[in-house]
């Protein structure tokens, strides 16, 4: 892991964190039970196993 020579700067620190954004769910439409909902793409496995039940 790499390791700072030197000590940044809180401003610096802030700054560089501050570019991080978090992404919204790539919604795909799933049919279940007849009617089509918008669910992210990685729990479609768990909705078509009925592990989750359906979104309200």
């Amino acid at each position: 892991m790499a390791v700072p020579k030197r000590r940044m700067s809180r401003a610096n620190t802030r700054t560089r964190r501050s570019q991080w954004r978090a992404k919204t769910p790539d919604l795909v439409p799933l049919t279940l039970g007849g009617r089509e909902y918008l669910v992210p793409r990685n729990l479609v496995p768990a909705y078509r196993r009925e592990l989750l039940p359906p979104p309200a």
